[in-house]
């Protein structure tokens, strides 16, 4: 890690030991592109404080401090592409590692606070990074001008090398300490479009992170191990909501490397040295729980709660027109209800984290995806000023979600184990797979009801209802992400829709269940994409049109993008109807999420015991400018495979309100001999880059559905497709 100056300012630089190190403000306010952005922007607006930051070695490596968490969805190289375009430098000399947890230097524009998610990273980026890496390349330029006593605007920097006509040449590490010495630029010039050479270009890097990950040299925290460390497991209540009554640690106590057991009121932590003797120990305990204020509630019942609830009027979330009286004077009414069950995350890499406290200070290791809250949250339950806790983020095995946390709790309870035991000894706090998976946090569980009237081959009328758990309602972020009774990530992508109809209503019920749910790999949209384009998909066969064709003319001229990726997905795949051709049926469904646009096709038969099976999907994405086309295509067939995966196996099911799935073996996940060839086109845009990481999840689940309708097998009312219990 390098050292870093919080006082900073715009025309501020460090300079050390030949090197040069840039922070750069661009004071712009950013707009989140989820609901789920605004529970991070205290006051509603975030203004730029220096948190972009270029080292320039001697020896020419450039390193970009990235302030993002690179857990797979490729930030690394995102952000680094932005400065090396602008710098020329060669894509050789580009390094990047984590920036340290400081939201002064390094908040995210979307949300005010430094952190992950939204799909925002490179989003949030796009200028800061670039001017960022032309204030680097302007400042080399005038060292080197300054040295050959030539005009700046003679000078040439093409792959990290520094050239004049008149002969002189030299690397950025030459002149480095030169330029540390320079003024930062206030408005340094950016290159147009038609001048990239790395930005958009296929073939033109390589992933950062990616050597070091596959030759095992990368650090996950998992990997920590230090002397005296203690490794931590903790007993949960199997029922959401339970708290320890009384336990008996005896026979814990006497596995051999178990030191010690404490209680942490919701839980038993077991302290060893090491996994093995942790995880035996905590299987030794004895623990009575309190459930009294548990959730007991099982799967079957909170659905049939819900679908009473999802037949009553809810908050309206957005309407135009009257539905309800359209829909009493239309001929015939169609319906559909859909139920979506709770969902786990399941990141490769389960919850971890490291912490060393010695009374006065304390440092955090662990793959942080909200280093502002986190680091906050470790400072006050060790009774430390923040400036005493300090936060390195380790890189992560995935999280779709699950390691941003309204409530914190990884960071709180690596804090409570560390202070339980008190600051004699680092620990390292483990969850397994099976603590995840029946340890929450969850996908809610919703419930949507649609009903829809067609007229002289349009939709007419259109009515949703939906029931499910708030993320922010009763928590601390209610006032600032609730507006006027709506949770946006309940209801995006459904209380606003890319089709024309006269007649609309969208609205919400918003139960309280006593079931911890997070946000997951797309948000609302993982529930409302595949219930919207399910119903006009059925709706526009009920009207006689083409599943494109139909969808094209209700989108009109007001949505050119959507329209867009929509024509060239048909005609990657060749759109010539749904089918069924040979036994296989194509269905289609587009989605916007996150700011990007994407349309998938997916041509599916039925294998020999009714179950689908997915030959090929074609897909088309409008993420605006394409910085890194092989890195969005790796990212799009990942969201195809992520999402295709749970919406035929998918689901957690509560019985009195005891999670059943507890691994992969029931917790059933996509096969790699299930995965269908994907063949992806990006359309080209001049639009601000938008998200990537979760775009391609949304569509794939009703295009599927929409194809099995096409071959006569209905659309999937009850998700997963295959197993669904409730």
């Amino acid at each position: 890690m390098t050292a870093h100056d919080p006082k900073l300012s715009r025309r501020a630089l460090l300079a050390g030991a030949g090197a040069l190190v840039i922070g750069f403000h661009l004071p712009r306010n950013a707009k989140a592109q989820s609901g789920a952005g605004a529970a991070y922007r205290p006051g509603g607006n975030a203004t730029f404080a220096p948190n972009a930051f270029i080292r320039v070695a001697p020896d020419s490596t450039v390193t970009v401090l990235i302030k993002h968490i690179e857990f797979g969805q490729g930030p690394f190289t995102g952000l680094a592409t932005l400065a090396a375009e602008e710098m020329d430098a060669a894509w050789s000399q580009m390094r990047a590692e984590h920036a340290p947890a400081d939201v002064k230097l390094y908040a995210n524009l979307a949300f005010g606070v430094q952190g992950t998610g939204g799909s925002t990273a490179i989003a949030n980026s796009w200028e800061q990074m670039r001017k960022a890496g032309a204030a680097a390349r302007v400042m080399l330029v005038q060292a080197a001008a300054t040295a050959w006593n030539v005009p700046a605007g003679e000078i040439k920097v093409e792959d990290g090398i520094i050239s004049h006509a008149s002969g002189h040449k030299g690397s950025f590490g030459e002149f480095a300490e030169a330029a540390s010495r320079l003024p930062v630029p206030e408005s340094p010039p950016l290159k147009p479009a038609s001048a990239y050479k790395l930005i958009g270009k296929e073939g033109a890097t390589k992933r950062l992170d990616s050597a070091d990950k596959s030759r095992g040299k990368a650090q996950f925290t998992i990997d920590i191990h230090a002397p005296d460390m203690l490794t931590v497991v903790i007993a949960r209540s199997p029922r959401f909501g339970g708290k320890v009554a009384s336990f008996d640690a005896a026979e814990a106590l006497k596995v051999k490397g178990v030191v010690d057991v404490k209680s942490i009121g919701y839980g038993v932590a077991v302290y060893a040295n090491g996994m093995w003797p942790a995880l035996k120990g905590r299987e030794a305990l004895k623990v009575t729980w309190d459930d009294s204020a548990a959730e007991k509630r099982g799967s079957p019942e909170l659905i049939a709660e819900y679908r009473k609830l999802v037949r009553q009027p809810g908050t309206v979330a957005g309407s135009r027109g009257d539905a309800e009286a359209a829909l009493g004077k239309a001929e015939r009414v169609i319906e559909a209800e859909f139920v979506f069950p709770y969902l786990a995350h399941a990141p490769m890499e389960p919850l971890d984290g490291y912490l060393e406290w010695d009374g006065q200070t304390a440092h955090a290791r662990f793959g942080s995806q909200f280093q502002t809250t986190e680091h906050q949250t470790i400072a006050k339950i060790l009774g430390l000023p923040p400036e005493k806790v300090t936060l390195e983020t380790m890189f992560a095995g995935g999280s779709f979600g699950r390691r941003a946390q309204v409530s914190q709790h990884l960071a709180a309870e690596l804090a409570t184990v560390a202070k339980t035991i008190g600051p004699k000894r680092p620990v390292k706090i483990v969850w397994t797979r099976e603590d995840d998976l029946t340890g929450g946090y969850y996908r809610p569980l919703f419930v949507h009801r649609f009903r829809g009237a067609v007229k002289d081959g349009k939709i007419a009328a259109w009515s949703s209802t939906l029931v499910g758990q708030s993320f922010f309602l009763g928590t601390p972020f209610e006032a600032m992400v609730v507006k006027n009774g709506i949770d946006a990530t309940s209801v995006e992508g459904a209380n606003e829709i890319f089709y024309e109809v006269p007649d609309f209503r969208c609205d919400v019920h918003n139960p309280t269940v006593g079931v911890p749910t997070l946000w997951w790999r797309s948000v609302g949209h993982t529930h409302t994409g595949y219930a919207v384009e399910c119903f006009v998909d059925e709706l526009l066969q009920a009207a006689g049109q083409d599943a494109v064709q139909g969808r094209l003319t209700l989108m009109g001229d007001k949505h050119p993008r959507a329209a867009g990726v929509l024509k060239a997905v048909a005609d990657l795949a060749g759109w010539k109807g749904p089918g069924p051709v040979d036994g296989r049926a194509r269905g289609v469904a587009v989605v916007e999420s996150f700011g990007s646009f994407v349309a998938q096709i997916a041509e599916v038969s039925m294998g020999p015991e009714g179950e689908p099976k997915i030959h090929k999907v074609w897909c088309a994405v409008d993420c605006g400018v394409a910085v890194n086309p092989d890195i969005i295509r790796a990212q799009v067939e990942g969201g195809i495979g992520f999402g295709l995966g749970h919406a035929l196996y998918g689901q957690i099911t509560l019985d009195g309100g005891r999670p059943v799935q507890t691994n992969f073996h029931e917790y059933r996940s996509l096969r790699i001999n299930e995965m269908p060839e994907v063949e992806v086109r990006i359309i080209a845009s001049t639009e601000k880059p938008s998200g990537i990481g979760e775009p391609g999840v949304p569509p794939i689940g009703p295009a599927v559905a929409n194809a099995l309708a096409a071959l006569g097998h209905g659309r999937p009312r009850q998700l997963p497709m295959q197993g669904g219990t409730v």
